[in-house]
């Protein structure tokens, strides 16, 4: 082994280290109890089942009590756990630009009346395959995406949507928050390229943009196939006739063709999956705005967002499907073929979040837990973040336990739950800073025959919104009255 390599996997473990050192940190409650949950989530054979299995784990020194009792009633330091995650090392573009993903992934929760704050989280491909609306907890999760072909992405943020929640407001403020952080902790400084936030259909890029518009940011949406922009307002020119001159310039019409014109950038790339793929740009479009859901309150005249419209297509869907083409939206003005480039291979880029709401779901067993309160829900989850973001650290520190049928792997190509499997071993170099348990007695409990005299209170399933209107309570839930109680 070469010395700049011994050096590297020095450097590595320092960054483990470090982190483990201020997530212990940023733990100001039932701290020992949450760091060994923790480090038992990294270190337990196989998908996480259920959560009181992972009191059984070797790292867990303390008895399944104290793992509910850290969750339920545990305090984190959400700002300086923000921070120690802004300043680990981040993957970039190949031109050095940061790449964000924006994403929600419901934590669904159907039977579980008795848990406030639940919202309709929209699902696909359960029981018959038929989009489904289910209640649960929607998260806003924010990750910095990688080059190339790769499971991997850097988590930042994740926020809990409650019921009447902008989505475009929230993902806007967590958006502005991870930019500063970023700039804080010297990710970003002037005359570096910017940040550029990839967005799926579903969220208003425009609006977005323009709320972010004084941060060195770009935003990258995905349109309709049916929607219509706008062109610049053309120059005043003299009209006998009189009247007043417009104020908008002729339709895009996505599907029209004969609206397009001429594309100011065109860009022809061979890919292995997709075969040729070409995209087609055209600079300064804009929506039309109206006093009307988000923009009902602006005060004056309602702005002219312009952007870029790129038209992405295949030859060919990996899946066999029809190829559609794939409308974006680019706040960048003045499109290049390299930046054209760069935008669509991005939004390709986007969908490695899937591959991490994957991961967290079937192997850390983030939506395993039955919790009750949404609070130890956001405990849960930021635990989980930060086990993965420990997985990410130790990427180049672990060895490859693979299993007889799975094929070898360099140690720069591990996916995420390979690197779990030899993470206990790493965990025993590293140490723990949590203290030992205290010896102690479990609590009587509720006398045997007793009933309970306090049922739970049921609560009525909300709504997220996207688009800006005024939220409305169910009809059967009239303001003043208290949630009824269980029977």
């Amino acid at each position: 082994m070469s010395l700049g390599h011994q050096g590297i996997l020095r450097d590595a473990f320092a960054e483990v280290s470090r982190f483990r050192t201020e997530l212990y940190a940023s733990l100001t409650a039932r701290g020992d109890a949450l760091f060994e949950l923790c480090d038992a989530l990294l270190c337990t054979d196989g998908p996480v089942r259920t959560l009181v299995d992972l009191a059984l784990a070797p790292e867990h020194r303390r008895g399944h009590g104290a793992l509910y009792g850290g969750l339920n009633n545990g305090r984190i330091d959400v700002a300086r756990l923000r921070r120690a995650l802004a300043g680990m090392p981040l993957p970039r573009a190949a031109d050095g630009w940061i790449v964000l993903a924006a994403d929600v992934s419901p934590w669904l929760r159907p039977d579980a009346n008795t848990c406030p704050d639940r919202s309709f989280c929209h699902t696909f491909g359960r029981g018959e395959g038929k989009h489904q609306m289910v209640p649960g907890w929607p998260y806003s999760i924010v990750a910095a995406l990688e080059t190339g072909r790769t499971s991997w992405t850097a988590v930042l943020d994740a926020v809990r949507l409650e019921p009447g929640a902008d989505v475009a407001a929230v993902t806007t403020v967590q958006l502005r928050e991870i930019v500063e952080r970023l700039i804080a902790a010297g990710q970003w400084k002037p005359g570096d390229p910017g940040v550029l936030v990839v967005l799926d259909a579903g969220y208003d890029a425009p609006r977005i943009a323009h709320l972010l518009d004084d941060l060195p940011v770009e935003i990258l949406g995905r349109l309709r196939s049916d929607c219509v922009m706008r062109r610049p307002t053309p120059p005043r020119v003299y009209d006998p006739k009189g009247g007043r001159p417009p104020k908008l310039g002729g339709e895009f019409v996505f599907g029209d063709p004969a609206t397009w014109g001429i594309e100011q950038a065109v860009t022809v790339t061979d890919t292995r999956l997709y075969g040729k793929a070409t995209a087609q740009a055209w600079d300064r479009l804009h929506p039309r705005l109206t006093r009307r859901a988000a923009w009902i309150d602006h005060d004056g005249p309602l702005p002219v967002i312009e952007g870029t419209v790129i038209r992405l297509t295949v030859e060919k869907l990996p899946s066999g499907g029809v190829n559609k083409p794939v409308w974006l939206w680019w706040s960048g003005t003045s499109a290049t073929a390299e930046g054209v480039n760069r935008c669509w291979q991005s939004f390709l880029r986007r969908f490695d979040l899937e591959h991490t709401f994957r991961l967290f779901k079937q192997t850390l067993g983030w939506a395993k837990p039955r919790l009750r309160s949404p609070e130890a829900a956001d405990r849960w989850t930021r635990l989980v973040i930060a086990a993965y973001a420990q997985l990410r650290l130790a990427r180049t520190l672990v060895t490859d336990l693979r299993r007889p049928w799975e094929k070898p792997a360099p140690p720069n190509r591990l996916t995420p739950a390979r690197v779990r499997r030899g993470f206990r071993h790493l965990r025993a170099k590293a140490g723990s800073p949590a203290g030992a348990p205290k010896p102690s007695r479990p609590g009587p409990g509720r006398p045997p025959g007793s009933k309970n005299q306090r049922p739970a209170l049921r609560h009525e399933v909300g709504r997220v919104l996207a688009t800006g209107e005024a939220y409305a309570r169910p009809a059967h839930h009239k303001k003043g009255t208290k949630p009824r109680r269980t029977e």
